[in-house]
């Protein structure tokens, strides 16, 4: 099916869509056009107040940024087929080497200032994208084995996008989402990276927030909500069948609501619209809420497993800790590590049952590219204590603690994200695990946007020992993130020093652009499984488990997706066509 959509792409040549206005299928919600109404309000919530509206400097899943843009640019992926599509782009041509794509801008775009929708939009953002003192996330996907992926304006509504090599990720790539150059631009000749990241902080005057996308922001308020309102900008070319203008809706609010507990509570009571319950007494809730007639909502057990991943990282940069540096760079410490994780009580206990062990980068819905016969660390403590004695740690003090023959105790922090009661009940089940081997693990929860900062951060000497956290996004053409395993990505977040520690880090990153650079299916699958036995011989991050998909609406919604495309690579609903019925 991947070797597929490749070539769907490559055949497609020339031979799209033309039409300045991008008509959104039918076929992607279960409502006819004539059933939808306009206006009123989408109410969702999310567990973390937001870091930035910048664009440029931001690396969480649920960013404004995508928000109001709807994270989609040229082209976009048809959720019913997979298949690449013309977005902002009318169409596209591929050069005989495929080593150039060239796009048709879709004329009569505007960005929500008025001002039109070009050429030097795409090419101002790539040239910001690709600036290394920036820090963007995605800077890295703009380059293969070092060169840069460049962009050529052809004409004010064409644009050509140039790969040094032959690229399995090119469409994905040239997907990114463009801003408005006449915003950014001015300011990036005059002041340079820096000028660009300390724009549109969240002080920001919202309306001074130009955007191309289905929204606004109205207002945002730290600790309360976002509010986003429609751009009417943006229904100009954005119709439904019937031609009425996109999204529907007036308005998009986003509590901030920092507890899952809570988030469910908001839902039981009908004050916010949308849910992905994690937990089997989460659904139990809401279907015994459905049934009693408390609740009028729709639930969807086991839609699918997850398209994320959610590990334990431990940092390998702690210079000021050269006794934990060690420790944390030592394989066989993280194998010792991985063994007294115990995954099948994390699905018990935490997501009741309805989850997903996890011993790859792979994400679980992502089955195709799963390696069966990668090597895997399960729960075993004697194995662990095994490796532990193997690494010195044989002796015990009087709490019961291992230590080395110098009397170093085995000892850790371990943080993740305060108001995400799953992580915390994994961190919790991993500090009692580690405790029936002698490893003292200190939990704490804190604020998300510290936990990233910790992350992110680079240099020799990180202020974190290890982190549990999860990834999303990423392409279905290769499923091994650029950002994550070359050893100078922005997310390669174990080790950033900014250079390969490990002969395996190297070997790695050697085989992702081989990968990546394969157009084959089966001999990208190959190398996919190759990358999955090394990486389990490194095991830079401890795979743990994830809850499966379970989506959650209330009744006052229309416009969901039909059954056989929700899932959690696709969603629940396109927002675009959601409506309030009731």
């Amino acid at each position: 099916m991947r070797k597929a959509l490749w070539l769907v792409g490559l055949l497609a040549l020339g031979g799209l869509a033309s039409a300045q206005t991008f008509v959104w299928p039918q076929k992607w919600t279960v409502a006819k056009p004539q059933e939808a109404k306009r206006g009123g309000t989408l109410r969702a919530a999310v567990i973390s107040d937001y870091r930035t509206f910048n664009p440029f400097i931001t690396a969480e899943a649920t960013n404004v940024p995508d928000l109001i843009s709807g994270g989609r640019g040229l082209v976009m992926r048809d959720p019913t087929t997979g298949n690449w599509i013309p977005y902002m782009a009318e169409s596209w041509t591929v050069s005989p080497n495929k080593l150039e794509i060239t796009f048709k801008i879709r004329r009569g775009m505007k960005w929500s200032d008025g001002r039109p929708i070009t050429a030097d939009d795409w090419i101002t953002t790539w040239r910001i994208h690709t600036d290394k003192a920036v820090g963007s996330n995605s800077y890295d996907s703009f380059f293969l084995d070092g060169k840069p992926i460049t962009l050529r304006k052809i004409d004010d509504y064409t644009v050509r996008f140039i790969y040094p090599k032959t690229d399995a990720e090119a469409f994905a790539v040239a997907s990114f989402e463009p801003w408005p150059a006449h915003i950014f631009g001015p300011v990036y000749q005059r002041e340079g990276a820096e000028g660009i990241k300390k724009m549109w902080g969240l002080n920001e005057d919202p309306d001074k927030i130009v955007s191309g996308g289905p929204w606004l922001i109205e207002s945002y308020r730290p600790g309360e909500r976002l509010v986003l309102k429609r751009n009417p900008a943006f229904g100009e070319w954005n119709k439904d069948e019937a031609g009425n203008p996109l999204p529907y809706l007036d308005r998009y609010e986003i509590k901030i609501v920092k507890d899952v507990n809570a988030q469910l509570a908001e839902f039981l009571a009908g004050n916010i619209d949308v849910i992905a319950p994690a937990t089997v007494d989460h659904i139990s809730q809401i279907r015994q809420a459905i049934q009693q007639g408390r609740l009028d909502a729709t639930i969807k057990v086991n839609a699918s497993p997850v398209a994320s991943s959610q590990f334990m990282v431990f940092n390998w940069n702690k210079a000021s800790d050269p006794f934990k540096q060690s420790l944390f760079r030592s394989d066989k410490f993280r194998r010792a590590m991985s063994h007294i994780v115990n995954r099948q009580a994390v699905i018990d206990i935490v997501y009741g049952g309805l989850g997903t062990p996890m011993y790859s980068s792979v994400y679980p819905v992502l089955t195709q590219w799963i390696n069966p016969k990668v090597p895997k660390y399960e729960y075993n403590l004697q194995q662990a204590a095994k490796l532990l004695a193997e690494l010195g740690f044989t002796k015990k003090d009087r709490e019961g603690y291992l230590v080395d023959s110098k009397g170093r105790r085995l000892e850790f922090n371990l943080a993740t994200n305060a108001g995400n009661t799953q992580r915390e009940q994994i961190a919790k089940l991993i500090v009692d695990e580690a405790k029936k081997v002698g490893v003292k693990v200190n939990f704490q929860a804190i604020d998300f946007n510290t936990l990233v900062g910790q992350l992110l951060s680079s240099g020799p000497d990180r202020p974190f020992d290890a982190i549990i956290i999860g990834l999303t996004g990423g392409g279905l053409d290769w499923p091994f993130g650029a950002n994550v395993v070359p050893c100078k990505g922005n997310l390669h977040m174990w080790n950033k020093s900014g250079q390969c520690l490990d002969p395996r880090e190297t070997q790695l990153d050697a085989l992702y652009s081989r990968g990546r650079a394969e157009l084959d299916f089966e001999k990208r699958v190959e190398i996919g499984y190759r990358m999955q036995e090394i990486e389990a011989q490194l095991l830079p991050v401890i795979y743990i488990a994830g809850p499966n998909y379970h989506p959650a609406w209330n009744n006052r919604l229309g416009g969901e997706h039909p059954d056989a495309i929700i899932s959690s690579i696709w969603g629940q609903r396109e927002l675009e066509l959601t409506f309030i019925k009731k």
